[in-house]
């Protein structure tokens, strides 16, 4: 099975909608997602704003009224074939916490402006040369993408690549972060889907 992580400051806005659009729009596929947050907010739940926005955008119910937030360890990085941070500062700490990760950790709106440069045919050359396994073939994909990496052009401002917090400010900036955060997705599951068909 592959395994994706996504990675905000409480694991209560940002990484969990990352995670739970990408449990609905993976269903089916071999592979788990999870999420984890820099800072401890102690099992929090998610707020009424960020549930009311996965519901927005297709999750099931259950999905936000169950999560609990979690602090992201050493231990939650070493398996996962891509690390999603929602901000450069996030990815920071988790390469911080796993230097041997780097390869494989972006901010979702860098992979996903990395994704866009990446070809549908590279991204499953990649994958098939890896063989079988889900594991290894998103990994592969992951690389190609990465392969770009300094060879696309980088946003005209570095907070391009990052998904603005709302945590405790208006349903205006939850909406804003979530006009950031659901079209990278869209490119993370292209990618995903691209690399482990049904």
């Amino acid at each position: 099975m592959f395994e994706i992580i996504t990675v905000c400051t409480g694991n209560i806005c940002r990484s969990p909608l990352a995670e739970q659009l990408l449990r609905t729009r993976l269903a089916g596929l071999p592979g788990s997602v999870n999420s984890g947050g820099t800072y401890d907010m102690r099992a929090s739940e998610m707020p009424a704003e960020a549930q009311r926005l996965a519901a927005q955008h297709g999750v099931p119910a259950e999905l936000s009224t169950e999560h609990r937030s979690q602090l992201l360890n050493s231990r939650m990085l070493t398996t996962p074939d891509l690390i999603l941070a929602m901000a450069r500062e996030h990815r920071r700490a988790i390469v911080e916490l796993a230097p041997a990760r780097l390869r494989s950790t972006f901010t979702v709106r860098e992979f996903a402006r990395l994704a866009r440069d990446t070809p549908d045919a590279e991204i499953i050359a990649a994958a098939d040369a890896a063989g079988q396994d889900p594991s290894a073939r998103l990994r592969a994909a992951v690389a190609s993408v990465a392969a770009h990496r300094g060879v696309s052009l980088p946003p005209a401002d570095p907070a391009d690549d990052d998904v603005i917090d709302p945590y405790r400010r208006s349903w205006n900036t939850y909406e804003l972060s979530a006009s950031q955060l659901v079209p990278a997705i869209d490119e993370v599951v292209r990618v995903v889907r691209l690399a482990v068909p049904a």
